[in-house]
């Protein structure tokens, strides 16, 4: 079969799903203030409701995989989208920590269905060898692109309106992507019972093999310290920098509250994320991607480290976003990489799917430890150290990575 170039249709359209579905996404953080006052939350429940969410992303990420491959990508697409905006929608409703809880489910099986399982999968088959690796890293730089407006666009509307409206703005827009589908026409998929036949056989191999193993403990640290920081860095800066940010020169360029300088750093951290994970897309196809993932980790854990040793201060608010973005998603078309060459193209989204439930486990740990902490002992500095320490614990763990192909024998 015939492959696409790198921008085909496919590919835009994948990067337009992403966008919108991370846009959403990257902003949750901006409403853990406003909602815990409104209804006079402790921060470690508002932090479940966000830490359920991205471990129902993580258990609906193989699931949508799975019903990609059976039933075709745009169907799971659909689906994904329309739980997405309902989640979103009773979310606005709920007045309880354990209604937004609850509804915090549906939303994150929605994430799963619109996020990077189902579309790196699809534009993986889409492209040709030479463009693959660039074109999961394109994908990946539009998740983070959507983060760079995202956390500054829900400060902007929450400023006009209320949270629970901005909720169904969200609602409206994700639904919209359906409109974008039949212009993604996926490569052509074997059929149903030759599907069932092999899935089980190359998903048995697969477990069975150690550098899948590996690979799924350490993708956990990612999602750790991409959650984490997602979710509590907004509340984090505006806790710590607001005695300093009055008179500095982020205030003269406009910056002049906290929460600002929060949703201001989510999205530098996004736009920094683009130029680091078309940078990894490019290094992928030259060189071991084993080693880049654990060169990736083991600056993140630098940077972490530094940033927390340091003063805290709107610049050095900065300087951190922009390090930690150059690194953010980059792990993502390595390691997406990574299971299409050892494994194979056919069953990717399935086989990344279930790798990425162990960055989801990472993030449900990240961001309900933050909240956790946070209520206990009135500071993020011990979840911090721990995202330092799960970091440096990934580095290690990619090295014995096997970085060939497996052969698998027909079912």
């Amino acid at each position: 079969m015939q492959k696409s170039p790198l921008f085909s249709p496919v590919l835009i359209v994948g990067c337009a799903i992403i966008m919108v579905s991370f846009a959403i996404r990257a902003s949750f953080g901006v409403f853990q203030i406003p909602i815990a006052e409104e209804y006079g939350w402790l921060r470690a429940e508002f932090s479940l409701a966000i830490a359920i969410q991205n471990l129902a992303w993580g258990i609906g990420q193989p699931i949508f995989g799975a019903m990609a491959e059976k039933i075709g990508d745009r169907k799971a697409i659909i689906f994904g989208a329309v739980i997405y905006a309902l989640g979103l929608i009773l979310s606005a409703g709920s007045e309880t920590p354990i209604a937004h809880q609850t509804y915090a489910w549906l939303v994150g099986f929605g994430i799963a269905g619109t996020g990077f399982g189902v579309i790196l999968a699809v534009v993986g088959r889409a492209a040709s060898d030479d463009n693959r690796s660039m074109a999961l890293a394109v994908v990946t730089a539009a998740g983070s692109a959507g983060q760079i407006f995202g956390a500054p666009l829900a400060e902007y509307l929450l400023g006009i309106m209320s949270w629970q409206t901005v909720f169904c703005v969200f609602a409206a827009a994700i639904l919209s992507m359906i409109l974008t589908l039949p212009f993604m026409r996926a490569p052509v998929q074997a059929n149903r019972n030759e599907l069932g036949e092999a899935m089980g056989t190359i998903l048995l191999r697969a477990f069975k093999d150690p550098s899948y193993t590996l690979i799924f403990l350490g993708f956990f640290s990612c999602g750790y310290q991409l959650a984490f920081i997602t979710a509590h860095f907004p509340a984090f800066v505006t806790e710590l920098c607001g005695p300093i940010l009055a008179g500095s020169a982020l205030h003269n360029m406009g910056i002049t509250t906290t929460s600002a300088l929060g949703a201001v750093a989510i999205s530098l951290i996004g736009a920094a994320n683009v130029g680091g994970t078309l940078l990894a897309g490019w290094a992928g196809k030259r060189y071991s991607k084993k080693y880049l993932l654990a060169g990736i980790y083991t600056a993140r854990t630098a940077v972490a480290a530094v940033f927390i040793l340091m003063p805290i201060t709107p610049l050095s608010v900065i300087i951190f976003s922009v390090a930690m973005g150059s690194l953010w998603l980059a792990t993502v078309p390595l390691t997406s990489g990574l299971i299409a060459h050892i494994y194979g193209l056919r069953y990717m989204g399935t086989l990344y799917g279930i790798i990425f439930f162990s960055h989801q486990l990472g993030s449900f740990a990240g961001v309900w430890l933050g909240g956790r902490m946070y209520d206990a002992y009135g500071t993020y500095t011990t979840v911090w150290w721990i995202g330092v320490a799960v970091g440096a614990f990934s580095a290690i763990v990619h090295l014995p990575v096997r970085e060939r192909p497996v052969r698998f024998q027909p079912a």
